[in-house]
């Protein structure tokens, strides 16, 4: 039976469900846009709103600069498909579904991204609060140092579940990165954030220098949402998502077909 989260009218679960096809075709499209994608590979998933057992994914096979919020499909955690036409990936399921329930998270976006996969195939693969982005992240990942493979069974799921707990990234070493958020909006800010600050560690430590780490006191500082700060936290994972919508539509038009 599928769960219900709240009562929504018709119109209200329909409208609801549309934005999320559109927000979730345009991070893939943006994926591309910011060199975060594998073409085909890697997934970006998301709870269909009103459900806790139902996600949306771009079907396996379709290049991500491709994504149309009409073509997602809808799984469930046997990997059948719901609604839509395409095939669900093996890893997308046995992955995203458990993620999904077990953390409640609504998205969770999954990729092999450049730098922060070079900071994951170091032995010591730690993200260093070594700047003032780093410092929003660093204290929310977590680390797992136990790549298993490629995933095939739903166990691998829940073993990742168990290690992301309740951060907002997972470092997966010898393999890439995962990003959660309540919003399309919020974790792709994080996921692009995240590659940022990646890239600056590891072009920094190739300078052969010591890095400069920034204390805890002044991490925990620039980490607590300031009540006098002009946009709150949310407003800016929104706007910036809006205004990258915006450059989709100049460069790569079409996701919200």
């Amino acid at each position: 039976m599928n769960r219900s989260l709240s009562p929504q009218s018709p119109e209200t679960h329909a409208d609801a469900a549309w934005l999320a096809r559109v927000h979730l075709a345009a991070a893939n499209r943006l994926a591309v846009y910011d060199e975060l994608e594998e073409g085909i590979d890697n997934h970006f998933t998301m709870m269909v709103p009103g459900y806790e057992d139902r996600y949306l994914v771009l079907p396996f096979g379709r290049h991500w600069s491709e994504a149309r919020a009409s073509d997602l499909i809808v799984f469930d955690e046997r990997g059948q498909v719901l609604e839509g036409q395409g095939d669900l990936e093996l890893s997308a399921f046995c992955i995203h579904a458990p993620l999904h329930r077990i953390t409640g998270a609504k998205v969770i976006l999954h990729t092999h991204q450049t730098w922060a996969l070079a900071l994951n195939m170091l032995e010591d693969n730690r993200l260093l609060p070594c700047s003032q982005t780093a410092a929003f992240i660093t204290k929310h990942i977590a680390y797992d140092d136990g790549y298993t493979g490629l995933a095939s069974a739903l166990s691998e799921g829940e073993r990742l579940a168990t290690q992301l707990g309740d951060k907002q990234v997972l470092f997966m070493k010898n393999h890439g990165v995962l990003a959660v958020g309540d919003t399309v909006a919020q974790a792709y800010r994080r996921l692009y954030r995240l590659e940022k600050v990646c890239r600056a560690q590891v072009l920094a430590m190739s300078a052969g220098k010591p890095l400069s780490l920034l204390p805890d006191a002044l991490v925990d500082k620039v980490d607590t949402p300031n009540p006098e700060d002009s946009h709150s936290r949310e407003e800016r994972e929104r706007l910036y998502f809006e205004a990258m919508m915006r450059v989709l539509d100049r460069v790569m038009p079409g996701y919200a077909d």
